[in-house]
């Protein structure tokens, strides 16, 4: 089924159910395909899981920036004299 993106907007709900049904959903631009719109399968076993959760958490780590010091976070709460700023 090939449907115009501005008619999907419309008929997402639809759309969404068709291919979870097995419906093949394409989405097309001027009369070109550029979506096509699958349901997500299951991951089969508990080491294909693992394999995902381990890459995600790599990606993240090697996009984490610092953050600041905990050790002197106390120096933004509190002034001079001890008392809360």
């Amino acid at each position: 089924m090939d449907v115009s993106v501005t008619d999907a907007k419309a008929q997402l709900t639809d759309l969404v159910r068709r291919a979870e049904a097995g419906e093949e959903v394409v989405l097309t631009r001027h009369g070109h395909a550029i979506v096509r719109i699958v349901p997500v399968g299951p991951v089969k076993n508990a080491q294909a899981r693992k394999a995902i959760l381990d890459t995600v958490r790599k990606m993240g780590a090697a996009n984490a920036a610092p953050g600041p010091s905990a050790a002197r976070s106390q120096d933004y709460l509190y002034g001079e004299d001890g008392l809360p700023l």
